[in-house]
């Protein structure tokens, strides 16, 4: 069914929601947004995005937003009672991408910033106030009820597909029945957020500018919250709720007064809000049922502890919009939708299994408990950080055996690059899509005319990386030094990268080459993504 109101509808406005319906303008769809609540949720929530995440919103348009809106990260230190160093997590360190691993933001700036850009795209429809009570899928599109929350109107709406983008709490995936499955965390943190005197940074207040503090009498989180539309900057305090005290005892306000009196005076700023949150670990075992698909905190909970939450909502949609953009044009089978949870679901469980490794670290009330925590960390005994996960399963180079073949599941190298004479993010010259990066090793001047035409069919766009010192205008000069390094430290010389910057596969020369375009075509035949 072609002649629905929408092409997609999005359940829930939040940032997730919001980059979602940018993505899917950004490539031609017909978007309609229904929110329940009257206005945008003004309080900060994420204070940070990744590496990652900060190279997705340049390669969707968004660059100026993330430049605006981000700050650099300091050093993310964790301490014992004495305020001995357990555990340093460099998120100032180049990254894959280019730039450092993590960035700060303030989030309801964000968010507004995100808005103002949705509010100017003719091809998305914002309705507020207005909530959505039930759907229906009809096998060739969903009908969905929505309710105008102030008149109490009812009516249908259809699209072709609907996401459940509706946060924790997710209408659509109760709706659906979906379970969810429990990996066992669950803490409660009274988070509390305070705008800063004009001129006060953490220094001057003798704060540890981004860290833990691991003490069993008091584990708490103390970390930037970005800067907000008025030049004014946000610290965050989070403070666990211990066995003896009651959920209702930490929101109350002398309490809050008393936990942040240790930190911070009154006059020093401004009290934004505080909030107790329960901190858990939930997976939804279903992402997509026929039409409907789940994203964001609908389909995945997390503690807070890698700042990953927002991320891994990004990165949701981020990979479900290359692919729907596919089946909406008609270049692919719905069946390309099950790779979402297949690549998705695994890559969240593992970033949560991490953030609840950093949380036992921190969560441990029990003085005997910690000190002996105290004792692996300072000897060196603990083990060290897990390697960020990857994409195990999914769309990606096989081997004959049906293995995948590394780097295949691997975020792509990006960075700064020369090409014609100008100097920029490898994102600016080369749009987000299927590409191939060779190196000199093998010329794409010398691929076989086959070859050419084959990659062009399959839509995959061919550069060439070179050194900086010797690269031609019509090459792209490593300028950064990230892609060359990165390919020779694998022993690969040509790197098949998909629409979302993961490693389809990588060859090392040119029979491994044809190999690779023939999996990329097998698999696309496999979807019917190909003529």
């Amino acid at each position: 069914m072609n002649n629905t109101d929408f092409d997609v509808i999005q359940i829930g406005y939040g940032p997730v929601s919001k980059v979602s319906a940018l993505m899917l303008d950004r490539l031609g769809w017909r978007v309609g947004v229904f929110e329940r609540h009257g206005e945008l949720y003004p309080l900060p929530r994420a204070v940070c995005i990744d590496h990652e995440v900060n190279r997705v919103l340049h390669a969707v348009g968004l660059g100026p937003i993330a430049k605006r809106v981000t700050e650099a990260p300091p050093i993310y230190r964790w301490f014992n009672a004495d305020w001995k160093e357990l555990l340093v997590l460099d998120w100032t360190q180049e990254s894959v991408s280019g730039g450092p691993g993590t960035l700060f933001v303030h989030q309801p700036t964000l968010e507004q910033e995100l808005c103002d850009e949705v509010r100017r795209r003719a091809g998305i429809a914002l309705h507020f106030e207005t909530e959505c009570t039930g759907f229906e899928d009809r096998g060739d599109h969903v009908a969905v009820t929505v309710r105008d929350t102030v008149s109490g109107k009812v009516r249908t709406v259809t699209a072709r597909y609907l996401l459940g983008i509706d946060g924790a709490n997710s209408l659509v995936r109760e709706k659906l029945g979906i379970t969810r499955t429990d990996l066992g965390f669950q803490a409660d943190w009274l988070v509390v957020d305070f705008l800063l005197r004009d001129g006060l940074t953490a220094r001057d207040l003798g704060l540890v500018e981004c860290g833990q503090w691991c003490n069993p009498l008091r584990p708490t989180t103390i970390v930037p919250g970005g800067t907000d539309r008025n030049g004014r900057v946000l610290r965050r305090w989070e403070f666990m709720r211990l066995p003896h005290e009651t959920r209702e005892e930490m929101v109350d306000a002398q309490k809050v007064k008393d936990l942040l009196g240790d930190w911070i005076k009154p006059e020093q700023g401004d009290l934004v809000r505080h909030a107790l949150y329960s901190f858990r670990s939930l997976v939804a075992d279903e992402w997509r049922r026929g039409r409907v698909l789940l994203a964001g905190d609908a389909a995945h909970l997390m503690p807070p502890f890698m700042g990953q939450g927002m991320c891994a909502g990004l990165r949701d949609v981020w990979n479900l919009s290359w692919k729907l953009d596919r089946v909406l044009k008609g270049e692919a089978d719905e069946s390309l939708l099950d790779t979402y949870a297949i690549e998705r679901k695994p890559h969240v469980t593992e970033v949560i299994k991490q953030s609840m490794f950093l949380g036992s670290i921190i969560c441990i009330p029990d003085p005997a408990a910690a000190a002996g925590r105290d004792a692996m960390f300072l000897s060196g005994e603990a083990p060290p950080p897990a390697p960020f996960p990857v994409l195990t399963d999914g769309f990606l180079a096989r081997g004959a055996d049906g293995a995948l073949q590394p780097p295949a599941g691997d975020l792509a190298p990006h960075g700064t690059v020369r090409h014609q004479r100008r100097t920029g993010r490898f994102d600016s010259f080369v749009p987000a899509g299927f590409t191939l990066i060779l190196d000199r090793t093998i010329p794409a001047a010398d691929l076989p005319q086959v070859l050419r035409d084959r990659l062009a069919a399959l839509g995959v766009r061919v550069v060439t990386i070179a050194d900086r010192i010797s690269a031609t205008d019509a090459e792209f000069a490593d300028s950064q030094g990230q892609f060359l390094p990165w390919m020779a430290e694998r022993g690969v010389h040509a790197l098949l990268v998909r629409p979302d910057f993961f490693v389809f596969g990588a060859a090392a020369d040119k029979a491994g080459l044809q190999g690779l375009i023939d999996d990329l075509q097998g698999q696309m035949a496999g979807f019917e993504m190909v003529a």
